[in-house]
């Protein structure tokens, strides 16, 4: 058994005789950090997740962590915060998968309602050289994104199917954004494969082309004049075949000249002595396979964390989750607006979301705005404040919810504490729930064939929409006072320099996340200088 066991849905559930502390400070020793140095985005917590847990700490191999990627972007929800859930899940179960979701988000969302005080007291505008800084962040982001997507793709195309979906998929997201658009694209994506993979397509194609060929050669045919059908042109004495006896004779003489050499090679190689060389490769072979024998071992999950849920127990969860997501959707739309408490309201909203987001982090953004700013209870301005600052804070992107949380109920002159709570419960639960029971059901499927088949595509249009995360962010990475509700970076090449810097600095000279958001907030305060000095 090796790390393909860890899959089984039989470590998902906790035990009351298990010893939890060890597992506890598993959890919390490799993950303390995440949540303060996790900056960029989905995209990038994606990479971090991979050179930590598969490559560092082989909590999972490659191929799980593929399967995990395309599960947890082809549903709805918080994607990297889903995948950071399901690898603590594998590794040390149910509990401790809890602890380290809180560790991953609660600094950021603790962050994001301080913001969130600070921002209900100001005034109407912001000094410049603040909003120089938050454009400095969001260009080095972009960077980052962009960094984040090549590396993911290139682990993602595996052929030149899945580079043209990668394509294909990047483009479909830059041309149109809604709601429904990003799963339909990942759905058709595995189809495709699907399609490819168990060469459905392949007899038509050849049949028409062969019909094709056929068709052309008829009119070769009869375009060609009668005299000339009927010559034959005389092959050069060098090229005629020979007669049928001396071909014969020729072919074999040369079959026994290549048995006799053959008896030959293989007798002196049965007289050569065992070289010592040969047989330290020997032993250095025996040693390389009882060191992966060891390695495999150590990765195998212990009997006391088998055995608990399977599929039908991840199906009835998610069924339960869609019964209590109608009682909600039922509940908002029959309470009357003016005995409809604006906190269960802002809940609702955020229990919505936190369903219906597929792509996670991209996506999540203009939803909020529909149903936060739309709704009135938070200014556009305010709005956007928040959208510059968590693109540069760690952690999971859906933190905002908690951000705008908090906003709603103190102009509506509640709690900020309490509607920072029910954003961060109503934007985080529909994700972890649902992933919880699809896993469940996953471990039953994740063998099958066109499954396997099926998520290549899927992964490789889910690595193409990350492209659209750059594009998007970059439309409206600049703000300042003439221009709150941000606008290109390509507007000015100093924010180009910037992206660039980022990308560069992470892609050849490694430079961290964190850093590169930093140095980009520095030239973004390094350009107000400039600017002020110059009196423009």
């Amino acid at each position: 058994m090796g790390v393909n066991d860890r899959w089984s849905p039989s470590s998902w559930v906790p035990d009351i005789d298990w010893n939890l502390g060890p597992r506890f400070w598993n959890t919390v020793r490799e993950n303390w950090y995440l949540g303060f140095t996790s900056f960029g985005g989905p995209p990038v917590h994606f990479k971090i997740f991979r050179d930590k847990f598969v490559n560092k700490l082989q909590w999972i191999d490659e191929q799980v962590y593929q399967e995990l990627f395309s599960v947890c972007q082809a549903f709805s929800g918080p994607g990297s915060t889903k995948m950071h859930y399901c690898i603590n899940l594998i590794h040390d179960g149910f509990l401790p998968a809890m602890l380290a979701f809180f560790i991953w988000s609660l600094p950021g969302a603790l962050g994001m309602f301080g913001l969130a005080i600070g921002v209900s007291n100001i005034g109407e505008t912001l000094p410049r050289a603040v909003y120089a800084l938050l454009s400095g962040l969001n260009a080095a982001t972009v960077g980052i994104i962009a960094l984040a997507g090549v590396q993911l793709a290139q682990k993602a195309i595996t052929d030149k199917l899945t580079r043209l979906l990668v394509f294909l998929g990047a483009a479909a997201g830059l041309l149109y954004n809604a709601l429904w658009y990003f799963p339909l694209l990942m759905l058709i994506a595995g189809i495709i494969t699907v399609v490819y993979d168990f060469r459905w397509l392949h007899g038509p194609v050849k049949w028409l082309v062969s019909l094709t060929k056929k068709a052309m050669g008829n009119r070769r045919r009869e375009r060609q004049p009668e005299a000339e059908q009927g010559e034959e042109l005389e092959m050069p004495q060098q090229q005629k075949p020979a007669p049928p006896g001396e071909a014969a004779a020729a072919q074999s003489s040369i079959a026994r000249t290549a048995s006799v050499k053959s008896h030959h090679s293989n007798a002196t190689r049965q007289r050569l002595p065992v070289t010592n060389q040969d047989t330290e490769n020997d032993d250095h072979n025996e040693s390389q396979d009882e060191n992966q024998g060891q390695d495999q071992e150590s990765r195998v999950v212990p009997h006391e964390r088998r055995l608990k849920i399977g599929w039908k127990a991840g199906l009835l969860l998610i069924v339960l989750f869609l019964l209590s997501f109608a009682a909600i959707m039922a509940l908002r739309g029959a309470l009357p607006r003016e005995n409809n408490p604006l906190l269960y309201r802002l809940f609702s909203n955020m229990y919505l979301a936190g369903t219906i987001i597929f792509g996670g982090g991209p996506v999540v953004i203009p939803l909020l705005r529909e149903y936060v700013v739309s709704e009135g209870w938070v200014s556009p301005r305010d709005f956007l404040i928040g959208l510059a600052i968590i693109q540069g804070f760690p952690g999971p992107n859906f933190n905002f919810a908690v951000y705008l949380g908090a906003l709603t109920a103190f102009n509506g002159g509640l709690s900020p504490a309490a509607g920072a709570v029910l954003g961060y419960l109503g934007i985080f639960l529909p994700g972890l729930v649902t992933v919880h029971g699809t896993m469940g059901v996953w471990g039953a499927i994740r063998r099958w064939r066109w499954v396997k088949s099926a998520l290549r595509g899927v992964n490789a249009a889910a690595v193409g929409l990350i492209y659209t995360a750059v594009y998007r962010l970059w439309q409206i990475g600049w703000i300042d006072e003439g221009f709150q509700k941000g606008t290109s970076l390509a507007d000015d090449p100093w924010w180009v320099v910037v992206t660039a810097t980022s990308y560069v600095g992470g892609c050849w000279f490694g430079v961290s996340p964190p850093v590169a958001c930093i140095f980009g907030a520095i030239l973004g305060l390094v350009r107000y200088g400039v600017v002020q000095g110059q009196g423009l």
